[in-house]
């Protein structure tokens, strides 16, 4: 379909920003797609257009890791529920207030970017954990969910993509590996973390954002209105500040042992999906135990609690259900492949990885997935490495920094949702408050690989 392979994602993000209304938007985007592939096969009737459409969102649950991802969230919605009713949440900013660990809007902001840094395994895992740590901080100081969603978002997965000792790492590392760079593999991995420009200024900024306390664009305008959803949870008389730390504790900790399990011995090669859905549902079900034998919950309060947590999670899903049938859709019309052949084609040398990086930042945008965006611009970035002479490190950076722009930025990225869960904010809204800084840091990034190309060519 060549150029017309990007009208989707552009029907996608005119109609988010026109409606700010994501299912209907996303929906209308699938057909679109949809009847773009029926159109290329000669097929024009509108109804095998719809069909086909459906077909996609019903091939999503086809998936063991989309559904695993579904009940994922399920699960964490429960989970949520559990610890805000339970009066947790008051009880654990109670003690950190007195403590003096997170007395001040500075150090609340300082935990919970410290936080995300501890946890670099999973970005994911790490969104989840500090955002239920910091909502109840958030919320004594004053300072937005959206606030709270970017910092978690901006932070965790620029600092899983610099250290690398995870999933992300592993899998670059295998698409490496079929290619001879005259250099080890983990060599140029490891020379990509300090010319990951992107990441790097993401980073920065969140830094300065969080000790400054200054926010700038609709952000700033966010800080006027604070949900109602984050004032109710202040109403919760405190409990104990364990029945979240436990389960919390409980999360992380059968996370890494079921990585390491899944994946026989390796930690690395761990399945990821699977791993976080059951320690997910273990989690939970800690809380449930511990809320019944402290007496804070009857079975049928905490049966309530459990339903009105995963009802809470509908919204969320129906957008994560529509997004992935988007994304297939999108990678069967060629939407990524096509993006990556326009800016990789008549170039001149110097401007080759800057655009690499534009054109990782697009696709990921575009589809929502690092993980497809790296499967799609490795096996096109090395080949030039090989015949243009690119420095292999600059090179897997710009790829690199691309894909992670669109993990934390896109509508459509599964870290997204997973952001607005953790933060207690709207999926809407948080990617129109972020993407101003995100779109900045791109901005210095491509100026810092076109500078960096100029240098090492």
């Amino acid at each position: 379909m060549d150029a017309w392979s990007l009208l989707p994602p552009l029907i996608a993000l005119a109609l988010v920003m026109l409606t700010r209304e994501v299912v209907s938007s996303l929906a209308l985007a699938l057909v679109s797609s949809e009847a773009l592939r029926s159109i290329s096969e000669g097929i024009w009737h509108p109804l095998i257009m719809l069909e086909r459409s459906v077909d996609r969102i019903i091939e999503t649950f086809q998936s063991a890791g989309n559904t695993r991802l579904i009940l994922f969230s399920l699960g964490v919605g429960v989970l949520i529920e559990f610890v805000r009713t339970s009066g947790a949440t008051q009880a654990f900013v109670q003690r950190l207030t007195h403590m003096g660990f997170a007395n001040t809007p500075r150090r609340a902001g300082l935990l919970t970017i410290s936080t995300s840094a501890l946890l670099f395994i999973e970005s994911n895992l790490s969104v989840l954990v500090s955002g239920l740590v910091s909502r109840g901080l958030f919320d004594r100081f004053g300072m937005s969910r959206a606030r709270l969603a970017y910092f978690l978002h901006s932070f965790s997965p620029p600092i899983c993509i610099l250290i690398l000792l995870n999933g992300w790492g592993a899998y670059v590392l295998g698409l490496l590996g079929n290619y001879e760079l005259g250099a080890p593999s983990v060599a140029i991995l490891a020379g990509s973390v300090p010319l990951n420009f992107y990441a790097l200024i993401t980073v920065g900024i969140v830094g300065f954002t969080v000790l400054s306390g200054r926010v700038f664009g609709p952000l700033a305008a966010a800080e006027a209105s604070i949900q109602a959803a984050a004032i109710e949870e202040d109403v919760v008389p405190a409990s104990l500040a364990r029945y979240m730390l436990v389960p919390l504790g409980v999360l992380l900790l059968s996370m890494l042992a079921l990585m390491f399990v899944t994946g026989q011995g390796n930690f690395m090669a761990g399945d990821g999906s699977r791993s976080v859905l059951y320690s997910a549902l273990l989690a939970t079900a800690t809380a449930y135990v511990m809320l019944r034998v402290g007496g804070v919950f009857s079975h049928a309060q905490a049966m309530d609690h459990a339903f009105n947590g995963m009802k809470s999670m509908l919204p969320l899903i129906a957008i994560l259900v529509v997004s992935i049938a988007f994304g297939a859709s999108l990678k069967a019309l060629g939407t990524g492949t096509y993006v990556a052949s326009v800016i990789g084609t008549w170039l001149p040398v110097v401007l080759v990885v800057p655009m690499l990086f534009l054109a990782g930042a697009l696709i990921s945008f575009s589809t929502g997935t690092s993980w497809g965006t790296f499967a799609i611009l490795i096996p096109i970035g090395v080949p030039l490495i090989q015949t243009l002479g690119l420095p292999p490190s600059l090179t897997l950076a710009a790829i690199l920094g691309g894909g992670v722009f669109g993990d934390h930025c896109s509508p459509i990225s599964d870290t997204t949702f997973v952001t607005a869960m953790a933060s207690g904010c709207g999926v809407f809204e948080h990617v129109r408050t972020q993407l101003p800084y995100a779109l900045a840091a791109a901005a210095l990034a491509f100026v810092s690989y076109t500078v960096a190309s100029w240098v090492m060519l």
